[in-house]
């Protein structure tokens, strides 16, 4: 399949984050381009003033004639979309060229020198970091998240050098044929796709397998590469470590240099971690380390990882992805670094039945750390319920006093009955929307209380 000769690109849920970013690309690359999805979002929203057709009906009647001439269209879709999804089986029954995501970026990148992070958690991160550093080179890159300086989860450069967030979800990181690439974590996650913990171990280490240059590892993987740690021997170490202004200050050894007093904004060490990932690749590449000391000062973030929605001197709200014991951890360490005399409430929207299932302790464990927990109904994505697994079992988990369930018409009530002067809301549903109007409420009540 030769793209040059693909006038137009169809996707089958298009407001997927990643979805979207080749949406973008194609656009940009003067495609035409359209799509369906299920529910109408900002990034949707940010799609059609692109000129990107977009339809929340599933239905033939609304995609674009023009598309529907199967030698001039390809079409893309997600996992995520439902196996009896009307318009994808209209294209699989009429032999159109039909692309998983993870083949097109497959086949976008592998004629660019491709730097592709992989790893549980993390990877949107430090891909974005990496995009960050990497746009010195013109470099193309596909992010998992909206990275703040560029509102887009796509930094369009050349197509000579790409960086790609490679997803083990599905497998898609095996499509990938990455250059250079780091793991940033192998946790047990997507067991609904993997069946056992082992099975997922084996797709990362046939994805390593696949790296044809430099392959980087958070040390203590078991896999094979340069290592990177903070406070520990490792090929990258990050150390002496301050926080000033709310800001880190490190130095970091490289396997022939070091450098000192590299500025970050991000909070958590394990943002830190993603940091060195990024600047191990970066330097391995061939970017100087002044240039890539210059880049991490100024990267600003990526929109829900630790993303203030308020913040004054009374009040603190926080927006994350979170949606892993892990990640939540993560948060919850973050928060205490930054604020380790406040009192911290969590509102958590678990993320599919299987996954609650599958950690149920773990979550009880991670969510038991804070002060006060809100918890909301599971959201299933592309689930249908399992019996027995709902968010009043994990509740009855949590070992802290300060617990309930809620609603979400209720939630913005049960945030201010609250004493808490941090608030976190974590997970990878519609919590993601909600947070928008959670905020504007907020900050209402206290304009009204001014």
């Amino acid at each position: 399949m030769n793209l040059k000769n693909i006038h137009n690109v169809y996707f089958v849920g298009i407001g997927g984050v990643g979805m979207s970013a080749i949406a973008r690309y194609f656009a940009s690359n003067g495609k035409k381009v359209a799509g369906y999805d299920k529910t109408p979002s900002q990034i949707t929203l940010d799609l059609e003033d692109l000129g990107v057709e977009i339809h929340f009906e599933d239905a033939l009647k609304n995609i674009p004639i023009s598309f529907l001439k199967k030698e001039k269209t390809l079409v893309i879709y997600t996992p995520a979309v439902p196996k009896n999804h009307t318009e994808l089986n209209y294209f699989l029954d009429n032999n159109f060229t039909v692309l998983k995501r993870s083949e097109i970026l497959g086949k976008i990148t592998e004629t660019t020198f491709c730097l592709a992070v992989a790893g549980t958690h993390g990877k949107t991160t430090t891909s974005s970091i990496l995009g960050h550093i990497m746009a010195e080179v013109n470099a193309t890159s596909f992010l998992g998240g909206i990275a703040e300086n560029y509102n887009s989860n796509l930094i369009l450069g050349e197509d000579k050098v790409s960086v790609v967030e490679a997803d083990e979800f599905d497998r898609s990181f095996l499509k990938l044929s990455p250059n250079i690439a780091c793991v940033t974590s192998m946790d047990a996650d997507h067991l609904d796709i993997y069946g056992d913990s082992d099975a997922l171990d084996e797709s990362f280490i046939e994805f390593t397998n696949k790296v044809s240059d430099t392959l980087i590892i958070a040390k203590g993987l078991p896999l094979n590469g340069l290592t990177y740690a903070v406070n520990e021997d490792a090929d990258y170490k990050a150390f002496n470590l301050k926080i000033e202004s709310g800001k880190y200050i490190f130095d970091v050894k490289t396997p022939s240099s070091e450098i000192k007093n590299i500025e970050f904004h991000l909070p958590g060490q394990h943002n830190v971690m993603n940091a060195l990932a990024a600047l191990a690749m970066a330097d391995v590449y061939g970017i100087s380390l002044e240039n890539i000391k210059q880049s991490l000062s100024t990267f600003k973030g990526v929109k829900r990882r630790f993303s203030y929605k308020i913040k004054t001197e009374d009040f603190v709200l926080i927006d994350d992805y979170a949606h892993h014991p892990t990640e939540i951890n993560a948060v919850e360490s973050s928060v205490r670094e930054m604020y380790p005399n406040e009192k911290v409430l969590v509102v958590f929207q678990p993320h599919l039945f299987s996954r609650t299932k599958d950690f149920i302790d773990d979550f009880a464990l991670a969510l038991s750390k804070f002060d006060e927990v809100l918890l909301l109904d599971i959201y299933p994505a592309r689930e249908e319920p399992i019996d027995g697994v709902n968010s009043e079992w994990l509740l009855n988990k949590l070992t802290l006093k300060n617990k309930k369930l809620t609603k979400k018409n209720n939630l913005v009530k049960d945030i201010k009955n609250s004493s808490a002067k941090v608030v976190t809301m974590l997970g990878a549903g519609d919590i993601g929307v909600m947070i928008n109007e959670v905020t504007s409420q907020l900050l209402k009540t206290t304009e009204d209380e001014v």
